[in-house]
């Protein structure tokens, strides 16, 4: 018996990272997958977002598990295209359960000197963009009077103030009052909603020069082990980075029945990180 059986969930940012993890993870406790990710660029992300092989390999890791997955690539600024993926998923599939908006970026930048489009990017994309994904998959809970959960990836920086970060900490910010607001328009049809809180996470989004050079200022070339001397330091347990894992554990429980009357909560995978 699996804690998902017989459950559908839609996952945004499915193609590698934490999204790839939520996935994989509910398929082994029995869920089917909707999952959308994006191959478009974005110019003021400094680095590679996920590619159509990233989504491709998500598919395969749930497939071998058993069970079934629809994955369409869809940007999250684009409603059309997350409507139109969810809608697919759920003729073949059948129902939809959870959702979990996990899509995001990250770009560095002194607050003052940030470009337009660093700041607009950042707000379309992880807040707007949730938004978006949100309102294309959870009516379909509604409707199916089941119940449910949804998950929204906030961040420690929503309440941690870090310099360069700005545009980021105000779009995970915004994401904790969005998840309040539904948790109580929701509580109704017994649809529950959270946010989980990461410190860093060893994904793309946090493994490359920019948020190496983000913690090591006071390097020229940061490398790996450079960052995670720093990020040691943030955190009370003595990890650098948590895995992908690691942020699994918490949404699963938040969406299966161990979880069943948590709603409009902040969960926080912080390693101590807020003390």
């Amino acid at each position: 018996m699996g804690k998902l059986d017989g459950k559908v969930a839609f996952i945004t940012g499915a193609g590698r990272g934490q999204g790839r993890s939520h996935a994989l993870r509910f398929a082994r406790e029995g869920a089917d997958i909707i999952a959308v990710d994006t191959t478009r660029s974005v110019d003021s992300v400094p680095y590679p977002l996920s590619s159509a092989d990233d989504l491709a390999e998500t598919v395969r890791a749930v497939e071998d598990t058993g069970r079934r997955i629809i994955a369409r690539n869809a940007d999250v600024r684009d409603y059309a295209a997350l409507e139109a993926a969810v809608g697919e998923g759920v003729n073949a599939l059948g129902r939809l359960d959870i959702v979990v908006a996990n899509a995001g970026i990250s770009s560095p930048a002194p607050t003052l000197e940030m470009s337009e489009d660093t700041w607009q990017d950042m707000i379309d994309i992880n807040l707007t963009g949730t938004w978006k994904s949100l309102k294309a998959s959870v009516p379909h809970i509604v409707s199916g009077e089941r119940g449910g959960a949804v998950v929204i990836t906030s961040s420690l920086a929503s309440t941690v103030v870090n310099e360069n970060m700005a545009h980021y900490s105000a779009s995970k910010a915004g994401l904790v009052m969005l998840m309040k607001v539904m948790a109580k328009e929701l509580a109704p049809q017994n649809i529950r909603v959270n946010s989980v809180h990461p410190t860093t996470v060893a994904t793309e989004m946090v493994l490359n020069e920019a948020t190496y050079r983000l913690f090591r200022p006071d390097l020229e070339h940061p490398e790996r082990t450079d960052f995670e001397e720093a990020a040691r330091t943030l955190n009370q347990l003595p990890v650098a980075a948590l895995e992908p894992e690691d942020i699994t554990e918490t949404v699963l429980h938040l969406v299966s029945d161990a979880g069943r009357f948590i709603t409009g909560t902040t969960q926080f995978v912080d390693a101590g990180g807020g003390l």
